[in-house]
């Protein structure tokens, strides 16, 4: 009973703990995005489509052996994620039940039928929505490797073409879309590991979820690129933090 009690309270509580933080960083996201790792790529990333249509002749090759590259990775990530929930859905129906005798000296925590095909469903969501978000990578990635090289509109006017097509700021979106996705499939693959922990027990389950957390944070935030924007010096950072923001202001409303 002791052994229930412990899964009713730390699992719950792991969870919270995780969904807690990405709440926090998506707050961060919207209102600082200068200080996360996220927002200072897309930002970046809209100056590079920009940079990349102004002269499509010379760096298409560039912009879809890019795309291409980003391709590959989403790719890698689907694979190994429908195979993964493949490999999940046969220990489900073949062989969870070998791991359900009470005498295993490495689990502590709930050990029937009930608990394991929970752990074991719980981990194959996880991998099918890695799978489907990286997907929806693959697709928005396919788009903008053929949008990043519609021709600017005034060049468009130049060649006696239509004024309809696509500009920096739509492909922009579409890049950051697939990108986006592919930073949520990622996150799909971190949920996995307290998931997978969670057969060994809830303490190692709650365990992995605050060293998850306080590592995801150093990996989602940043304080160089206003300093970065200032030439490196330190002292400018904070009076220029403003501009920055407005910057990103423009950005986004464009």
């Amino acid at each position: 009973m002791e052994k229930q009690i412990l899964d009713c309270v730390l699992v719950p509580l792991g969870l919270v703990v995780m969904i807690f933080y990405h709440i926090w960083l998506l707050h961060q996201i919207y209102n600082d995005p200068t200080r996360t790792v996220v927002g200072i790529n897309a930002i970046n990333r809209r100056l590079w489509v920009r940079a990349m249509m102004e002269d499509t002749s010379k760096n298409g090759v560039l912009a879809v052996q890019t795309l291409r590259n980003n391709i590959m990775a989403s790719t890698l990530l689907a694979s190994t994620a429908i195979m993964l929930s493949s490999l999940i859905a046969v220990l489900m129906t073949n062989g969870g039940s070998s791991y359900q005798s009470s005498s295993t000296p490495f689990i502590y925590g709930d050990k029937s039928e009930l608990g394991f095909t929970i752990k074991f469903f719980s981990i194959l969501v996880c991998f099918l929505v890695a799978f489907l978000l990286n997907v929806q990578s693959i697709r928005y990635y396919s788009h903008a490797s053929i949008l990043i090289n519609v021709p600017p509109p005034h060049k468009r006017k130049m060649k006696g073409l239509l004024n309809i097509g696509a500009t920096a700021e739509y492909v922009g979106r579409t890049v950051n879309r697939g990108s986006y996705f592919w930073s949520l499939g990622l996150r799909a693959f971190y949920f996995s590991f307290p998931l997978f922990l969670w057969i060994f027990g809830p303490i190692p389950m709650f365990l992995c979820c605050v060293v998850l957390v306080v590592m995801l944070y150093y990996l989602d935030f940043t304080f160089d690129f206003c300093a970065v924007a200032d030439g490196g010096g330190s002292g400018g950072c904070e009076q220029d933090d403003g501009d920055c923001r407005r910057q990103v202001v423009d950005l986004e409303s464009n």
